[in-house]
């Protein structure tokens, strides 16, 4: 006699099989019902927790074809071998992601005032600013910022953020912000004159930043009182990025304003 399979579903109705992947901490998923999407940072029996940008956890559970990886339908499974193991951190603070692709560039962009402001951003969130396809480019000063904000027209898909220095109330760049800002685009700063005092003092070796009088180019100012060569302020620039290894290295002011604007750029409305 014949032998008949039990399942007597037509093979053209039957789901595709999907790769199982291993739910190793740091690998980067979505769960498709929810739309949230994070990293695994521990996987137990029958479970996994995610944890997104924000540091927010959810626990999902290990169901077949229950997770999207880079937008294919997976099925997680525990890890083979090892404890629950936290996963590394970028110099931001977010949780690292292992081989991720950059991300195609967004249409919204961030703009920052100087060279100097761009190198620490792409130093300390270049990781993060990848994976979310942010550009990150700088203006050379805030006179010309109500032309190119005109000129880049923000809109909903494709958001604009500034990071200005010394952004204090009543300043030039204060007004010039105040005049830009609306839905689609956003203007921060942070107090400090220059993006150099951003970084902490003691993560140069310094007790603190020096005064420099008023009409003093800040840069110059600062470095004749610390015995710097004030005459190639570019390579001081370069010693000082040299010693900022992390987020922890930079004062908390800068810190929130960065985060805000990346939220902004990449928040809901912006593609």
């Amino acid at each position: 006699m014949r032998q008949y399979s039990p399942d007597l579903t037509p093979p053209w109705k039957k789901p595709k099989p999907v790769p199982e992947v291993a739910a190793e901490p740091g690998l980067v998923v979505e769960e498709p019902g929810t739309g949230f999407c994070g990293a695994v940072i521990r996987c137990e029996a029958g479970t996994v927790t995610l944890e997104d940008r924000f540091g927010k956890h959810r626990v999902f559970p290990l169901e077949p074809r229950g997770f999207l990886l880079e937008g294919r339908v997976v099925t997680l499974v525990r890890p083979a071998s090892g404890g629950p193991a936290r996963p590394s951190r970028t110099a931001s603070g977010s949780v690292a992601v292992p081989g991720a692709r950059a991300r195609v560039a967004r249409a919204g962009r961030i703009y920052v005032e100087g060279r100097h402001d761009a190198e620490l951003v792409e130093k300390v969130w270049g990781d993060d600013l990848r994976i979310e396809g942010v550009v990150v480019e700088y203006l050379g000063g805030v006179d010309d910022l109500p032309s190119i904000v005109a000129e880049f027209a923000p809109g909903p898909d494709a958001r604009l953020g500034v990071l200005v220095d010394h952004l204090v109330p009543g300043t030039k760049e204060w007004r010039i912000a105040q005049a830009v800002t609306g839905d689609h685009a956003l203007v921060v700063g942070h107090p400090y004159i220059d993006i150099w005092e951003a970084v902490k003092p003691s993560s140069v070796g310094i007790d603190a930043w020096p005064r420099v009088p008023h009409g003093q180019d800040w840069k110059t100012g600062v470095c004749k009182a610390l015995g710097w060569p004030s005459d190639n302020t570019g390579a001081v620039w370069q010693a000082i990025l040299a010693r900022v290894g992390t987020y922890k290295d930079l004062e908390p002011e800068l810190l929130g304003r960065v985060e805000e604007l990346i939220d902004f750029v990449t928040g809901s409305g912006a593609a």
